[in-house]
C-alpha cells in the first residue's frame, strides 16, 4: 500500500534553482505505486506551498504560475503523526488535512541543506531521507568539515579561515597571514555554499584582496586554500548508513576555466544529456567513469567511503575530490547532491528510480535503529523536588 511521501524543496538558499530542478526530477521518478507524492514547495521568503503543478518544471517559468496553481500550507504535530493543514480558499471550502508518513527533503544550500530542515524534521518526529542533522552541518561548513577529515587521518588540503567580519576590520594582517603560510596561487571560498558560489582564484594580492571581498558577500565565514595546477577534480557518490554503505563510479567534470564554475554546473548542456536528463547537475559536461586506472579508481572510492563514515551520513552524498598529480585530497562533500547525483548509479545498473527507494529505505533504517533507543528519562523531580527562583 503506497504512503505518503513529502518532498520538501527550494529553500532560501542562493542554490534554491537547482533545489528546485533536482527535486523536480526526483519527482519525476518516483515509484508512483509506492508512493503518494506530495510536493512542499519553500519559497525564498519561507513560505511552504503544495499543489500537484509542482512537480512540473514550466510551473516555475512564471511566478504568477506558481502563486494560482498551489496552496499555502501549514504542518502540526497530532495524534503522533505530522499532518499538513492547507489553507482556507473561499468560503465554502473546508480545509484538507493530509497526513504525511514520510519527509525527502531535496534542498541545497544553507537554511535547508546545513541541518536546517532536518531540525524541524527531528522537532515534528518524522523520519527523513539523507543525513541527520549534525552529518548535514557538518558536511556544509567546509572549516568543519576538513577539520573532520584531518582528525579521521583523511587527507584534506591545509586552508587559512576568517570571519568576513574580521577581514573588514583586519585585511592586511590576513593578506599576510595568507602570503606566509600558502602563498599564490590560492583559491577563495565561502565555507558554507555550493555550487561554486562565491569561489575564486587569486594569483596575486590585488586579485586575492577582491575574490575575497566578493566571497564575503555570501557568508560570514571565509577559507583560503593553496590552488593546485593543472586542476583536476573527480567526484564518486556515496549511497547508505553510516559504514553500511556503496561507492557510485567515479566521474572527472569537464571545466571551462580553472574552476568548475556555476555555469558549468547547471548551463552547461552536457554532450551525453538525453531528454530527460537535461537539467540540473545531469547536464554537466563530464567524463564518466573518470579517466583514471582501476587502482586510483579503488583509493578515492575507499576514501569516499571512510568520508561517509566518519561524517556519519545517511542516504547518498557526493564527495568531491582533487588530484594533484597521484596524490589525492577529498575537497567537499555534498550531503544532498544535485540531481541526487543518480547518473553515477545508472552505469552501474541502478536506475534512478531504485536509487530513490534505496535513499528511502535508508531513512527508514535509521528511523527503526533510533527506535531502538530510550530518548527520555522518566523521573519525579517536578513533583517531589522544590525550587527556588533560579532553580535551587
Amino acid at each position: 500500500m503506497a504512503f505518503n511521501l513529502g518532498v520538501f524543496f527550494g529553500g532560501r538558499s542562493v542554490e534554491h534553482e537547482v533545489a528546485i530542478i533536482s527535486a523536480v526530477q526526483a519527482m519525476q521518478n518516483l515509484d508512483k505505486e509506492k508512493y503518494n507524492i506530495i510536493p512542499v514547495y519553500l519559497t525564498k521568503k519561507g513560505e511552504m506551498l503544495t499543489g500537484d503543478a509542482l512537480t512540473d518544471i514550466n510551473t516555475y517559468k512564471k511566478s504568477g504560475d506558481i502563486a494560482s496553481k498551489t496552496t499555502p500550507v501549514t504542518f502540526v504535530r497530532k495524534d503522533g503523526k505530522l499532518v499538513m493543514i492547507p489553507e482556507k480558499k473561499g468560503v465554502f471550502k473546508s480545509k484538507k488535512s493530509t497526513v504525511i508518513d514520510f519527509a525527502f527533503p531535496i534542498v541545497h544550500g544553507t537554511f535547508c541543506e546545513d541541518g536546517t530542515i532536518q531540525g524541524f524534521f527531528e522537532t515534528m518526529a518524522i523520519p527523513y531521507a539523507g543525513c541527520d542533522i549534525i552529518s548535514s552541518a557538518n558536511g556544509m561548513d567546509k572549516v568543519v568539515f576538513k577539520n573532520i577529515m584531518a582528525s579521521n587521518n583523511i587527507p584534506v588540503l591545509d586552508c587559512v579561515t576568517f570571519t568576513s567580519r574580521k577581514w573588514v576590520a583586519d585585511k592586511d594582517s590576513i593578506v599576510a597571514d595568507i602570503e606566509a603560510k600558502i602563498g599564490y596561487p590560492v583559491i577563495v571560498k565561502p565555507a558554507n555554499l555550493g555550487s561554486s558560489v562565491g569561489i575564486g582564484k587569486a594569483s596575486n594580492k590585488a586579485e586575492l584582496i577582491a575574490k575575497i571581498d566578493d566571497a564575503a558577500t555570501f557568508a560570514p565565514k571565509l577559507l583560503v586554500e593553496r590552488a593546485i595546477a593543472p586542476l583536476r577534480e573527480i567526484n564518486c557518490a556515496v549511497v547508505g548508513v553510516n559504514d553500511d554503505c556503496t561507492p557510485s563510479v567515479c566521474e572527472e567534470p569537464v571545466m571551462s576555466d580553472e574552476i568548475l564554475s556555476y555555469s558549468d554546473k547547471y548551463l552547461s548542456g552536457g554532450k551525453n544529456k538525453s531528454k530527460s536528463e537535461s537539467q540540473g547537475m545531469a547536464s554537466l559536461s563530464r567524463m564518466i567513469p573518470a579517466p583514471i586506472d582501476d587502482a586510483k579508481t579503488k583509493e578515492i572510492q575507499d576514501l569516499a567511503k571512510r568520508v561517509f563514515e566518519a561524517l556519519g551520513c545517511c542516504g547518498v552524498v557526493r564527495i568531491d575530490f582533487i588530484l594533484d598529480g597521484e596524490t589525492v585530497y577529498v575537497n567537499e562533500i555534498n550531503t544532498i547532491p544535485g540531481s541526487l547525483s543518480f547518473y553515477l548509479y545508472e552505469p552501474m545498473g541502478i536506475k534512478y528510480k531504485e536509487l530513490l527507494d534505496c535513499i528511502i529505505e535508508c531513512g527508514m533504517k535509521r528511523e527503526r535503529e533510533r527506535n531502538n533507543y530510550s530518548f527520555s528519562y522518566d523521573t519525579n523531580i517536578l513533583e517531589n523536588g522544590s525550587f527556588g527562583a533560579k532553580g535551587k
